[in-house]
């Protein structure tokens, strides 16, 4: 058995995943549109700035995360972008679970990361 080979149709079947598909389909809907596209890339832009501090130790700037929140209320608004957000949330679950399943049959203390 080659582990590359196993890898390899693991993606094949991620891809072929309805999880994946649905994924994709709303990204090129919402991201079609160049208004879209950049208001989804300000708040991912925002959102690792948050995650950035919290993973230092830090508070991120109250004026960040209130920029943050009113970005992502318009965002619900639209439908396409939270269509796609939606669908991405459900992906990142997806491959969270599949590196969950990894690393307990490899024994890896992903624990470690919890508080």
């Amino acid at each position: 058995m080659y582990v590359y080979d196993k890898a390899n149709e693991l993606a094949s079947s991620i891809r072929q995943s309805d999880v994946f598909k649905e994924y994709k389909r709303t990204k090129d809907i919402a991201l079609a549109d160049e208004k879209n596209k950049a208001l989804v890339k300000d708040y991912k832009t925002m959102q690792l700035q948050a995650q950035t501090a919290y993973m230092t130790g830090q508070e991120p700037a109250q004026e960040l995360m209130e920029r943050m929140t009113k970005l992502g209320e318009v965002l619900q608004f639209n439908p396409d972008v939270s269509a796609y957000l939606l669908a991405e949330y459900n992906f990142n679950t997806l491959i969270g679970d599949i590196y969950k399943i990894i690393g307990d049959a490899c024994e890896l203390d992903l624990d470690m990361f919890k508080e």
